[in-house]
């Protein structure tokens, strides 16, 4: 791949970022539900790493921003037919309000299905002063985290910053190898001149991590390309948002996260947020630990053993039978809206698609999805 192509693209580099960052949640009890599967269920699982020192305000931006666009990637991704779990774990280094004997390193999020808790994370990241530890963040990373120990599973660690890779305790060589060993690809984002990343061993990270280098301008901002379908997919959104039922003790705070989210997703551009409404309307967007709706599809929960005390006000007083007339039909109407989501998200992908071919520019977006269906193809999963 030339090097002009991984030398330009703000959005990919977010959203490698992303994927690094795809990423954020400290709120870890509510997605042990979410996350069970059966043997035969395949797994994509992804760490981001995000040097937040004080340098890094950029990075995180384009983390922010590109969540739900490198989510809506891997959304597309199968295995013999079959939908794989995705989980994304978050940790930051390089900031010197975490501790020095955990090497400036913290994880704030394990591998989780909780999207929304990681776009909270996300949003809640600092930036700080402080020692950049690649070799650290990757070794914590691998130990730390509870991998899947199938060899069908794709197992992916992202690592952005601008030091040089070589700084700390632990060698980067050791690190990235021992992750190759326990068949985690390590991916690097060196955020500047691509030049001075392989002088400063970020490829060389990821060639013994047996994934992809790149290079990104971290300060860009994002470019977004708004499109016809945008409007109706957003009107589509609130109104699927309306068929959430939370119940539990944390099943209200968590519907407030989802539309404190909704609100992050909308302050940077309305695409932005058509992108967040998609994934909610995906397969990937779990919520069964605190909405009936999916509890009930995933048989997590009987409606008749439901504390009827946490659902919302107007269902307090409902019979079983109301109760379970009522979320039948927000499942019908939220089975309809995602599948008119799905299809206008469809044709505007293909929109977008062809707006991004108009210009001359490469994208470094292009370069990222790449690298992850490569690394995916390689487990025998498709697009």
């Amino acid at each position: 791949m030339k090097k002009s192509k991984l030398r330009s693209s703000a959005n990919l580099s977010i959203k490698y970022v992303f994927i690094m960052a795809i990423m954020l949640s400290s709120y870890l009890n509510l997605n042990a539900q979410d996350t069970t599967a059966t043997p035969e269920t395949r797994k994509i699982q992804i760490a981001i790493i995000l040097d937040t020192s004080g340098s890094m305000e950029g990075l995180i931006e384009q983390a922010k921003s590109q969540l739900w666009l490198v989510v809506s990637e891997l959304t597309k991704a199968t295995y013999n037919g079959e939908d794989p779990i995705l989980e994304i774990a978050l940790y930051e280094y390089g900031n010197d309000r975490f501790s020095q004997s955990e090497g400036w390193v913290r994880q704030i999020s394990p591998l989780i299905t909780d999207l929304d808790d990681i776009s909270t994370a996300l949003f809640a990241m600092k930036t700080n002063g402080g020692s950049e530890f690649c070799g650290v963040a990757i070794q914590k990373s691998v130990k730390d985290l509870e991998w899947s120990s199938s060899d069908k599973d794709v197992k992916m660690i992202f690592i952005a910053g601008n030091e040089p890779f070589t700084q700390g305790p632990t060698s980067y060589e050791a690190a990235c190898g021992n992750a190759r060993g326990k068949g985690i690809f390590v991916n690097t984002i060196h955020c500047g001149n691509f030049d001075v990343g392989i002088k400063g061993q970020w490829k060389s990270g990821a060639i013994i991590g047996g994934g992809d280098y790149m290079s990104i301008e971290q300060n860009r901002r994002t470019v977004y390309i708004e499109s016809p379908y945008d409007d109706k997919i957003n009107e589509l959104g609130l109104e699927l948002n309306k068929t959430y039922v939370y119940y539990g003790t944390k099943g209200r705070s968590k519907k407030q996260q989802q539309e404190t989210e909704d609100a992050n997703a909308t302050t940077y551009s309305k695409s932005n947020m058509t992108k967040r409404n998609s994934i909610k309307a995906s397969k990937y967007y779990k919520t069964a630990s605190w909405d009936l709706v999916d509890a009930v599809a995933d048989k997590k929960v009987d409606l008749k053993e439901v504390d009827k005390s946490t659902l919302p006000t107007e269902l307090k007083t409902m019979t079983d039978a109301e109760l379970e007339a009522y979320v039948k039909k927000q499942t019908e109407q939220r089975a309809n809206l995602k599948m008119q989501i799905s299809v206008l998200n469809n044709q505007r992908d293909i929109y977008v698609a062809k707006q991004k071919s108009k210009s001359s520019e490469e994208s470094l977006e292009s370069s990222m999805v790449n690298a992850i269906k490569k690394q995916a193809l390689s487990k025998n999963y498709s697009w």
